[in-house]
């Protein structure tokens, strides 16, 4: 039987028909337009699961459940959105607003929960159990898997590992607090760190960059920029920091990484990867888990709200 997975963020909510075999049969996507009310952005979500649904030529009764990934705290056994800063959104009953639309079950959980139980389900990480996805975007978004079940500790809040400290005294956080990995290893953390370094080299060719992007500072570190490539090491061991944390606090078979930054593949995994067997708690290899890019992409946050 087939499954309707919502991906929903805060620039586009994505919205996909799923086989049993995590195969998406057809999909669609609308703009989010996150600074309008939640009775609105649920609309245009419910019109996009009707147009997946026409596309397909099924109805919504056909369907086994309407799963929806999204940005934020969830309470996952009530169906709302505790906060998501992304869409401003606080105390939000989303499958209740939803189940007014349709009749069947409707599952909510955290995108990046969802996108880490699509890699278990269908991606680099079938065959393992124990499972964290770190993905690297405008902040850290963390999803983690035990025995095949997605993790959200108490109160959905189990999972913000971006949240955790590297220096108490460090930078300010989008969260409020100080020193988070969030504002180390982020992709947008990358870019601020890269106009600092431009601004104290005045011959840095990351001054000519118009609109920065994490890309731009690997480009310019390929055509021999020294601030560029001070900058990618400097991230790699900032990214490398946390990532040896989860290692030495869950001892997961696997950590995958997601995001933009992640299309770097092995140039940025290769320093990780290094830190990890230097300097984790238990440096024996088999007592390190595999690191690697993810492979769900895009399609990620649908696949694995169809698996809730």
């Amino acid at each position: 039987m087939v499954r309707v997975g919502v991906d929903l963020g805060g620039t586009n909510i994505a919205v996909g028909l799923v086989n049993e075999r995590y195969e998406m049969i057809a999909c669609t996507s609308v703009p989010t337009g996150a600074k309008r009310p939640a009775a609105l952005i649920v609309a245009d979500l419910c019109s996009a699961v009707d147009s997946v649904l026409q596309k397909a030529g099924i109805r919504a009764e056909d369907c086994e459940m309407i799963g929806v990934g999204a940005p934020g705290t969830c309470d996952i056994q009530r169906g709302i959105v505790i906060r998501s800063y992304s869409l401003s959104w606080a105390n939000i009953p989303l499958s209740e607003m939803m189940g007014e639309r349709f009749s069947v079950p409707i599952r909510l959980d955290n995108d990046a929960n969802c996108a880490a139980l699509a890699e278990v389900k269908a991606g680099a990480a079938v065959g393992y159990e124990n499972v964290v996805l770190v993905t690297l975007g405008t902040g850290i978004g963390t999803g983690i898997v035990i025995r095949g079940n997605i993790y959200t500790g108490l109160k959905g809040n189990g999972t913000e590992m971006g949240h955790v400290m590297l220096d108490m005294d460090g930078e300010l956080c989008t969260c409020g607090r100080r020193g988070c990995w969030d504002a180390y290893a982020s992709a947008t953390s990358l870019i601020v760190q890269a106009k600092r370094a431009a601004a104290s080299r005045p011959e840095s060719a990351l001054n000519r960059v118009e609109n920065m992007t994490g890309q731009s500072v690997f480009e310019a570190a390929d055509q021999g920029d020294v601030a560029a490539k001070f900058v990618i090491a400097q991230y790699c061991e900032y990214l490398a920091i946390g990532i040896s944390n989860i290692v030495n606090a869950l001892a997961p078979e696997m950590i995958l990484v997601g995001g933009g930054i992640s299309r770097q593949g092995d140039r940025i995994l290769d320093p990780v990867r290094k830190y990890v067997r230097e300097r984790c708690f238990d440096t024996r290899e088999d007592a390190l888990p595999i690191i690697q890019v993810a492979s769900m992409g895009n399609d990620a946050g649908i696949i694995g709200a169809a698996a809730l």
